[in-house]
């Protein structure tokens, strides 16, 4: 069951995707700047107040996001050991590690793109996982993203993170084609994609056709 929280993280972090604040967002879909405050979001008697179906139309109108990608934006609620339903559990300083093939032959990743499933090994992390929830890491196959990164070197990504222009990241199209590249530019209906190897050409993806985008926060090198 979706929570009031979930509803309006999945705005905020909409927003934020466009670089806008939640009322640069209503404005943009035609309501009412004040629309999506956080001020507006419980009544003056404490009673939780819900964006309205017609203003998340409006909203995913606006932006050409699909109300897929608007359910991905909604980190899904925790239990009493702080951990999603269905996800790779938590172990120590360790995280979920999968090949790049791997990655794409679909059915580790949930909706959100969060590592979930059966089948991944595990590598030690260079930071807290408690820091950077829901963090895995990618072993990189191959040479097609010489010369910055090598066959066997271990990329640690950060699903649902913001990304924006110039950052390294890791896309899966619906497809099932994993690939590691730096995102140029961000529109609201397509992404461009700069290869990594100069013998690769450049990408550029409709949204509609871009299963998750993944944010990479560390190279083992």
């Amino acid at each position: 069951m979706l929570s009031h929280d979930q509803i309006w993280e999945a705005l905020d972090r909409l927003a934020e995707r466009h670089e806008l604040t939640p009322s640069g967002l209503a404005r943009r879909a035609g309501l009412d700047p004040t629309s999506f405050n956080k001020s507006k979001r419980l009544s003056a008697d404490g009673r939780l107040r819900w964006p309205s179906t017609e203003s998340i139309a409006k909203v995913l109108d606006a932006t050409g996001a699909s109300m897929e990608q608007f359910m991905a934006f909604m980190r899904p609620d925790t239990g009493s050991s702080g951990q999603r339903e269905g996800a790779f559990p938590q172990q120590g300083g360790s995280i979920p590690l999968l090949g790049f093939a791997q990655a794409g032959a679909g059915g580790f990743f949930d909706d959100g793109g969060f590592p979930a499933g059966q089948g991944w090994d595990v590598v030690e992390f260079p930071a807290a996982p408690a820091q950077k929830a829901g963090v895995y890491a990618l072993e990189v196959q191959g040479e097609s993203m010489m010369p910055l990164y090598r066959d066997g070197d271990v990329l640690i990504v950060e699903p649902g993170a913001q990304v924006r222009r110039n950052d390294r990241v890791v896309v899966r199209t619906n497809e099932g084609e994993v690939m590691a590249k730096v995102l140029l530019r961000q529109s609201t209906r397509s992404i461009e994609l700069m290869s990594l190897n100069p013998e690769h050409p450049n990408r550029t993806l409709e949204l509609s056709d871009v299963d998750w985008i993944a944010r990479i926060i560390w190279a083992s090198q």
